[in-house]
C-alpha cells in the first residue's frame, strides 16, 4: 500500500485490510473482487491484484521464500520489495532502496546523474552501504535508520546537515551542493484525456455500475459506463477533474433515473458503493445534480 501512496493515507486502509484479512490464507481465499472492494479509493489498483496472487502463491507454497531469489519470483514483487521483506523479515544483507535512501546514498556520494537516468547508478552507490559489518549485523534496522534518516534530516528541501551523523562523510555536504541533489530530469508535460461517465439510478438510491476488465486502467475495480448502458433522457451533469499518475482526465458526467434498473444489472447504493476515486468524484456529482433539481434551485 505504501508504493506511491503516503502513510497518511494508507493507515486507515491498512487497519481495515488487517480486520478483514488477518492471515495470508484469509486473503488468497478471498475473490480478486471482494480484494478489490476493500482497496476502493487507494488507487494504483494494480498493486491489489498483484497482493492476491502473491498471497494464493504464498499460501501454495505454505510460507514465504526466505531468498531474493525466490522472493522476486511471486507476482508483484520487484526489487525495492524483495529487498524490504528480505532485510526486515529475513535479515538478508541488501538494502531496499526507496526514494529518502537514494537522496542519502546521492548526496553522499556526490552523484550528479540526474533521476530518473541516474537511479541504477544511485542505487548501486547505496548498495555498498551493506559492506559496513553493523549494517550486515542487523541489516533491518539499518534500512529503516536511513529511511529515518532520509524523512528527517536529509531532507529534499533544507537539509539539516548540522544535526547529520554522516555528514563529515559526506561529498555533497563537503562540496557544498547536498541541496541540489539528487537533481531531477524535467518532466515531461502531462497528456491529458477526456472521458464520459453515465450514472443510472433507480428510486431506491442504488446506481447501475460495471466491473472493468481485469487488466488495464482501474482492471477489477467497479466503475459508472463509460457508454449509456439504457435508452433513457440523459442529462448533463457536470463534468470533473482527476489526476492519474501519467496523464490527467476530465470526465463529463451524465445522469438518467428510472423506477428499476435493468434486472440483470450489477448495482450498488450510491452512497456507498465502493467506488476507484475518480468515479466517487463522478457519482457525487451527479448526486449533487440530483439533489439541486430535486430542490427546485
Amino acid at each position: 500500500m505504501l508504493q506511491q501512496t503516503v502513510v497518511a493515507t494508507v493507515r486507515p486502509y491498512y487497519a481495515k485490510f488487517l480486520a478483514a484479512y488477518p492471515r495470508i490464507e484469509d486473503l488468497a481465499a478471498a475473490s480478486v473482487e471482494e480484494v478489490c472492494g476493500h482497496w476502493a479509493g487507494l488507487g494504483y489498483y494494480a498493486r491489489a491484484r498483484n497482493l492476491h496472487k502473491c498471497a494464493q502463491a504464498v499460501a501454495d507454497l505454505g510460507a514465504f521464500p526466505r531468498s531474493i531469489e525466490g522472493l522476486r519470483e511471486l507476482p508483484g514483487i520487484g526489487p525495492y520489495t524483495a529487498n524490504a521483506v528480505g532485510a526486515i523479515a529475513f535479515g538478508l544483507p541488501v538494502l531496499p532502496v526507496d526514494g529518502n535512501i537514494e537522496r542519502v546514498a546521492a548526496r553522499i556520494f556526490a552523484i550528479s546523474a540526474p533521476i530518473p537516468a541516474g537511479k541504477a547508478e544511485i542505487a548501486a552507490a547505496a548498495q555498498g552501504f551493506m559492506q559496513d559489518k553493523a549494517a550486515r549485523a542487523a541489516p533491518g534496522d539499518f534500512a529503516q535508520a536511513l529511511f529515518d534518516l532520509g524523512a528527517t534530516i536529509c531532507t529534499p528541501k533544507s537539509p539539516d546537515c548540522a544535526s547529520c551523523p554522516w555528514r563529515a562523510h559526506c561529498r555533497a555536504h563537503e562540496q557544498g551542493i547536498a541541496a541540489s541533489l539528487p537533481a531531477r530530469s524535467k518532466k515531461a508535460a502531462r497528456p491529458h484525456r477526456v472521458g464520459t461517465a453515465y450514472v443510472l439510478m433507480d428510486e431506491a438510491g442504488d446506481v447501475l455500475l460495471i466491473r472493468r476488465p481485469p487488466r488495464g486502467l482501474l482492471g477489477g475495480m467497479l466503475a459508472l459506463p463509460e457508454t449509456p448502458p439504457v435508452a433513457a433522457r440523459w442529462r448533463e451533469a457536470g463534468s470533473i477533474e482527476h489526476v492519474f499518475t501519467h496523464f490527467s482526465l476530465t470526465l463529463n458526467v451524465f445522469l438518467a433515473r428510472r423506477k428499476t434498473l435493468p434486472v440483470d444489472a450489477l448495482r450498488a447504493p450510491a452512497a456507498t458503493a465502493a467506488l476507484p476515486s475518480v468515479m466517487r468524484k463522478a457519482l457525487d456529482a451527479a448526486r449533487g445534480a440530483l439533489n439541486h433539481a430535486d430542490n427546485g434551485k
